[in-house]
């Protein structure tokens, strides 16, 4: 189906809502997005009439781990309408990989990618990663990750991030104070440059980190962006004041937070057995929905994670949408735990359904330069979202797919009959 129209439906581009309008997609691309009726009416053009349903973005998830190029988390991914993940941490041979499946088949999510994060030896997330993995291929992998000692490693560590064809730059600093443990971490000095280096490459920089000094400080060095909030400590005045000066976004990861914190556990629960999403990942998966990380300390709460994005968005700080799903991550499915991270912005966090919507699409396009996607609008590509009902009043109908396409394909959960 190379040319189409979606029509009768509501239509909320990333930006503003139609409460009827339509979206014209032809070669991969859209090409005409309005309110009400389109203006192409030509014989031979595929017309699909979906009154009583939402046509959206499809969703960017801008946190994710495809561990030993886990290809699971593309082709899971996209049945839950994310059409592009991003991965915060890999081996360029596993990233290669998964380029080639997403650049030959669009029956997958679409690819970005941090290549591998910026750590010393012994640092995040060399610890939990042996914690539960000490096989020898994991070792040898871990070998091959940075272990930065000064300015000379940066560079050249950014080079062949950049000649692997990093997207962007993922920072670690991790103490391990939220586990009550101490881990080492790049100096302050060598964090900025890593900051500096990126940006004089062309990339943003997005840093791990799960304490309040820790997020302090990897913001004090200049970082665009933080992966996840922190669980520690109540949030105060430094915090906000430090993300004002690098206007910098945040992606909470509030399912993963709630999965260590062991608060979360009744929400993974219930996603893990919504009847709607049963054919959509395997049972294992599923069952692994519903443990925990348990991995933070007791004075750790998932309330000061809620009171942060609470906080920073009433200040005007980007919050945007990324569910930190990983194969081995407990409390974490990937596409699934997108919803549920919505429904976490708009229970918990004072977003209100299309809030949490635009920040699963178009902010994160902004934020991150994804300038071909993200949002409806002609010339971007036809990545689209079709739910039975309005998520734009009852964030949870984002599960009623009806439909996703990537690049104008329609993916395999749509059928005529059904929808």
């Amino acid at each position: 189906m190379s040319s189409f129209i979606i029509k009768d439906a509501r239509v909320f581009t990333g930006r503003t809502v139609y409460e009827t309008g339509y979206v014209h997609v032809a070669d991969g691309k859209i090409v005409a997005v309005g309110e009400n009726e389109p203006t192409d009416t030509s014989p031979d053009l595929h017309v699909i009439s979906r009154p009583g349903h939402t046509l959206l973005p499809g969703l960017i998830d801008c946190h994710v781990h495809a561990d030993k190029g886990n290809e699971n988390a593309l082709y899971q991914s996209i049945r839950f309408g994310v059409t592009t993940v991003c991965d915060m941490h890999n081996e360029p041979w596993n990233i290669e990989k998964l380029r080639k499946l997403a650049g030959s088949s669009k029956e997958v999510s679409d690819l970005k990618a941090a290549g591998l994060a910026a750590t010393v030896d012994g640092g995040w997330p060399m610890p939990v990663v042996t914690a539960h993995d000490k096989s020898q291929e994991t070792l040898d992998e871990i070998k091959t990750w940075p272990k930065l000692k000064n300015e000379e490693d940066v560079e050249t560590y950014l080079d062949s991030n950049v000649g692997n064809g990093a997207d962007f730059i993922k920072l670690m600093n991790e103490s391990g104070s939220f586990m009550g443990k101490v881990f080492p971490r790049p100096s302050p000095a060598l964090q900025a440059a890593l900051v500096r280096g990126a940006h004089a490459r062309g990339l943003k920089t997005t840093a791990h980190a799960l304490s309040r000094d820790d997020t302090l400080g990897i913001l004090r060095a200049g970082t665009d962006g933080l992966a996840h909030t922190f669980v520690d400590k109540p949030i105060n005045d430094e915090i906000v004041d430090a993300f004002k000066t690098n206007n910098a976004w945040l992606n909470p990861t509030l399912s993963t937070i709630g999965s260590m914190c062991s608060e979360g556990k009744a929400m993974q629960h219930q996603y893990a057995h919504d009847p709607r999403i049963q054919n959509l990942c395997a049972t294992a998966e599923r069952e692994k929905t519903c443990k925990c990380l348990s991995m933070a300390t007791e004075s750790c709460k998932w309330e000061y994670a809620f009171g942060a994005v609470k906080k920073l968005k009433a200040e005007g700080i980007d919050i945007v949408c990324g569910s930190d799903s990983a194969g081995p991550a407990l409390g974490t499915a990937y596409g699934l735990t997108m919803h549920q991270e919505l429904a976490l912005f708009v229970q918990k966090c004072t977003f209100s359904p299309e809030e949490a919507l635009r920040a699963a699409t178009a902010t994160i396009a902004d934020r991150f330069g994804f300038n071909d996607r993200g949002v409806l609008e002609t010339g971007r590509r036809a990545d689209l979202m079709l739910v039975e009902g309005n998520p734009l009043e009852d964030i949870d109908n984002t599960l009623n797919l009806r439909g996703v396409w990537r690049e104008g394909h329609l993916h395999s959960i749509w059928t005529e009959k059904k929808a």
